[in-house]
């Protein structure tokens, strides 16, 4: 190991111990370039005054984040696999059970909450609106404190909701201003959490988990 890459171990181990982030899986030299974006950024040339520097500046640490961790989310993002979820897995669930047995789902890499409220809007369609607020808990989590933060909002843009049908967009969305506000009594079937996939223990007794390609993703 290079005393360059030692160096950047340092700083991984770091950010581990003060932020819980644990970057074990992922590609050295992808995380090295991403981490050089931030040390060009506020112009310091080594690892070891990027760490004292993210010492002194805690905001630093969302920015070096949201450079390593790259969102990528839609409202029915991949319509085939959504499609086939609403088609043929979401009524074996809804079967399987009791008439008022609890649905739990949960919802993985979250991002900004798209996929959640998708999933919401799939079960509240084929439930009825009452079962779906009796019966559905979604637990959404994502590692980025930021991405939860804009999912708890639920509030987006037209070109966000632009891949939403409008028989759902008008049924789920409040017009506010250019805005779109997210249903709210749909939305308190909804938790928001931080979880990392490669540390934390999992959620148990889930009937569906939702792990988006595209959410929160890592690219090399």
């Amino acid at each position: 190991m290079s005393s360059n890459e030692a160096r950047v171990e340092e700083l991984l181990d770091y950010l581990k111990g003060t932020r819980g982030f644990e970057f074990t899986a992922y590609k050295r030299s992808s995380l090295m370039r991403r981490i050089q974006k931030r040390l060009q950024a506020v112009n310091i040339g080594s690892y070891e005054d990027y760490q004292t520097y993210l010492e002194a500046h805690p905001e630093e640490f969302g920015l070096l984040f949201n450079t390593i961790l790259i969102n990528v989310t839609s409202f029915f993002r991949d319509p085939e696999a959504w499609e086939f979820l609403s088609s043929q897995i979401v009524p074996r669930i809804i079967a399987s059970g009791r008439a008022e047995a609890a649905i739990r789902v949960w919802s993985t890499g979250c991002a900004s909450g798209e996929e959640a409220y998708t999933l919401a809007i799939i079960l509240a369609e084929q439930l009825g609106f009452e079962q779906f607020r009796r019966r559905v808990k979604i637990y959404a989590s994502d590692v980025d404190e930021d991405a939860l933060m804009q999912a708890r909002h639920a509030i987006y843009t037209a070109s966000q909701v632009q891949d939403i049908p409008s028989e759902f967009l008008s049924r789920y969305f409040e017009r506010v201003d250019d805005r779109y506000l997210f249903h709210k009594d749909v939305r308190r079937s909804i938790i928001f959490g931080r979880h990392d996939l490669v540390q934390d223990a999992p959620i148990s007794r889930v009937n569906l988990p939702r792990v988006p390609q595209h959410a929160h993703v890592f690219h090399p």
